[in-house]
């Protein structure tokens, strides 16, 4: 699905991602953990082409995508829920779901509605059509932000961090939701994550120190030793 291969990203002529190598299987969740400042958002956003690596290639499905600019790479099926959510707080809930088919391989038709698996995956927003998004609490406005990065049809789904400042209840309910998506779509997921029982939801794990790839392998082998040199604060 998703491979990275020696990425090299710099800010100015400050190294940030060094050799980064990657890999998302279809169908599987990948988790990126590490603690603030590795480099994780970074490597989120040199996949979403909103920054540019000097060195190293990202390709989809086999096409190379390093050189293709972010709405093109929106179009070919990648799906991305920054840190922070980025709704639009003065559209409604709605309006904030019907821009995500901009995503879509054909763009909108301007008759599409907002289909029933997205309410079956986060029935919450079904009673909230008509509220403004910067009303909703912060789980609301990340289950609204996963769900209009879904309405774009991806293969891919990017999400930095959907668990911060959300309480544990929500937590848990979005971790379903993405298994949920995972199973009955097939999509794949990229995610950075730091709440430890999400990060064991994942099929892999990469740990990033210092702008590199330090460890990776299966969650169900990930060690008290790897949790406690890239998770704990």
């Amino acid at each position: 699905m998703l491979q990275v291969s020696g990425l090299n990203v710099y800010y100015g002529e400050s190294h940030i991602l060094r050799d980064v190598d990657l890999s998302v299987p279809s169908g599987q969740m990948v988790c990126l953990i590490g603690r603030n400042g590795v480099g994780k958002t970074t490597l989120l956003k040199t996949i979403m082409g909103l920054l540019k690596p000097r060195t190293g290639t990202i390709t989809l499905t086999g096409e190379t995508i390093t050189d293709k600019s972010p709405d093109k790479r929106a179009r070919l099926g990648i799906g991305y829920v920054p840190q922070g959510r980025e709704i639009i707080p003065r559209l409604t809930v709605k309006e904030n779901l019907l821009l995500g088919l901009e995503a879509r391989r054909h763009g909108r038709n301007g008759k599409e509605e907002i289909p029933e698996d997205i309410f079956a995956l986060f029935p919450v927003l079904k009673t909230m059509l008509s509220r403004m998004g910067g009303d909703l609490s912060g789980g609301q406005q990340q289950q609204l932000a996963i769900a209009r990065a879904l309405m774009g049809r991806p293969q891919l789904l990017v999400l930095d961090e959907p668990t911060e400042g959300i309480q544990p209840s929500i937590i848990l309910e979005i971790e379903a939701a993405v298994r949920r998506i995972i199973e009955s779509t097939g999509i794949s997921v990229l995610l950075v994550e730091q709440h430890l029982h999400f990060v064991r939801q994942a099929d892999k794990y990469y740990a990033m120190q210092k702008g590199g790839i330090v460890a990776s392998g299966a969650t169900s082998e990930l060690s008290n030793e790897v949790i406690q040199r890239f998770l704990a604060v």
